[in-house]
């Protein structure tokens, strides 16, 4: 399809179709994250070669007026990449003593934060707001951005709060996280677990039905990595 497209320079990932039917191709490692990957690609125009600078959003911040913690049940990749409604409720419990919990999601996430709500409400726990599909694009930038704590699946949200440079604790199931994680974010903690052989798959749903890259992580983890970033 690149092949047949007019542009005067046709550039791609190396490989052997690419190399034979594109001008330029550059060898891109996955170990790498992406944001180094794609930049590789640009400096293939470049007489000079750049380097891929960290996020950066022009949404002014949210202002909060007390300390505020978000929590990001959802993921719109599938449901592989979602850690658990419950679980998501045990970690803001453990911290509503400290914070004020917001429960973000999309419109097709709502279901999500209701489930979320309910627990919290079962918990006795009411210094939560629940805007699960609520938000537009720039309201949800400006209130993850005035965070002072993020704990969310890989997903659009996560490099959101990147940009913002919040502290950002971050769930990883079937997704490589040397990828995708938070680009330049030094306040950024990845819980994931290294000891189940299928994973990352990549798949958009687990395809052998256990889903321990997720089930297999524990609430108690994600609240000892937010502890190390507060």
């Amino acid at each position: 399809m690149l092949f047949f497209t007019p542009a005067r320079v046709k550039i791609s990932r190396k490989s052997w179709h690419a190399s034979l039917l594109l001008d330029k191709v550059a060898k891109l490692s996955k170990e790498e994250h992406l944001s180094i990957q794609y930049n590789n690609l640009v400096n293939l125009l470049e007489d000079v070669p750049t380097s891929p600078p960290k996020s950066a959003l022009y949404i002014p911040k949210h202002e909060y007026t007390k300390p505020t913690l978000g929590i990001n049940p959802g993921a719109t990749y599938g449901s592989a990449k979602r850690w658990y409604p419950e679980k998501f409720a045990e970690v803001a419990k453990e911290f509503s003593s400290k914070y004020q919990i917001i429960i973000f999601g999309g419109p097709g996430e709502v279901e999500m934060g209701n489930d979320i709500q309910a627990r919290l409400d079962e918990m006795g726990i009411q210094n939560y707001q629940n805007l699960a599909g609520k938000t537009n694009i720039q309201e949800l930038c400006s209130y993850i951005g005035g965070l002072d704590i993020f704990i969310t699946n890989d997903s659009g949200p996560m490099h959101v709060a990147a940009a913002y440079e919040v502290p950002t604790v971050s769930i990883f199931g079937p997704t490589r996280h040397l990828e995708t994680c938070q680009w330049e974010n030094k306040k950024s903690v990845i819980v994931r677990r290294e000891d189940v052989p299928c994973a990352p798959c990549m798949k958009r749903e687990c395809p052998l039905k256990h889903h321990e890259c997720m089930t297999n992580i524990e609430a108690q983890e994600v609240i000892n990595a937010v502890k190390s970033i507060v």
